[in-house]
């Protein structure tokens, strides 16, 4: 078979194990939306925000479907939300939301995930407040004067925008997320989403020494192989991996 067909091999395995995960993430999300405020898209907001960012990644009707009909049989599992903080590499700080069943379990997994990378768990604000918790939006099709026209029509106070690339990026109140989308997709012009989420963005970010970038990336790989935690935001500026 040779070096190539292994390498082919791990390669696949990888985009397997990463489809795994992001499908998992996702229909924990799913699951608790329709458990919480009913299978019905259209009479639960959460559920249906929840959906649409599934479809954007790409998760498969079929596991979408199904964890929507698990959450009609009332029983089962109850995923509690948990935030943990902490320092890693380099001084870098880190928040990671989690959905679990067993907090304990939790707690230990990702505590392991920064003691064996020198870093720290800290105590809830310990890193929060380094951040700005907001609705971020970025799209493709209008031009930064179209889009900040569009938002002042609609009444809605964004709290930053610019444009690079051909992509704006807006980000504006945590609760004002749907508003501002609605308010963009009303406008009928054919847009691309490439984000459109409510987020931690980090009031200043860091390149970290280049003995500190590989055990970051450590940590990371390690955060991805857990299955209770769902996003990972940091302040760290990654080099650009050239193909």
């Amino acid at each position: 078979m040779g070096r190539a067909h292994e390498v082919r091999k791990a390669a696949m395995e990888k985009t397997s194990l990463m489809k795994s995960k992001l499908y998992s993430k996702f229909g924990k999300e799913i699951y608790m939306a329709a458990k919480t405020g009913g299978p019905d898209p259209d009479g639960n907001l959460a559920l249906k925000r929840v959906i649409e960012r599934a479809k954007q990644n790409q998760v498969p009707a079929d596991v979408i479907k199904r964890n929507i009909e698990k959450s009609k049989g009332g029983a089962g599992e109850d995923y509690s939300p948990v935030r943990y903080e902490g320092f890693g590499p380099g001084g870098s700080t880190i928040i990671v939301e989690c959905l679990t069943d067993n907090v304990n379990r939790t707690f230990g997994e990702v505590r392991s995930c920064f003691t064996k990378t020198g870093g720290k768990l800290g105590v809830t604000g310990s890193v929060t407040y380094l951040y700005q918790y907001a609705s971020l939006i970025s799209l493709e099709g209008m031009s930064e004067d179209e889009v900040l026209e569009v938002m002042m029509e609609a009444g809605i106070d964004i709290q930053d925008i610019e444009e690079e690339d051909g992509v704006v990026t807006i980000t504006g109140a945590p609760a004002d997320l749907d508003n501002m989308k609605d308010a963009l997709t009303a406008t009928g012009k054919e847009l691309n989403f490439l984000e459109d989420k409510v987020t931690y963005i980090p009031s200043d970010t860091i390149t970290l020494p280049a003995e500190d970038v590989g055990k970051f990336e450590r940590f990371m790989g390690m955060m991805d192989e857990l299955d209770d935690v769902q996003e990972v935001f940091h302040n760290v500026l990654l080099p650009v991996s050239e193909e």
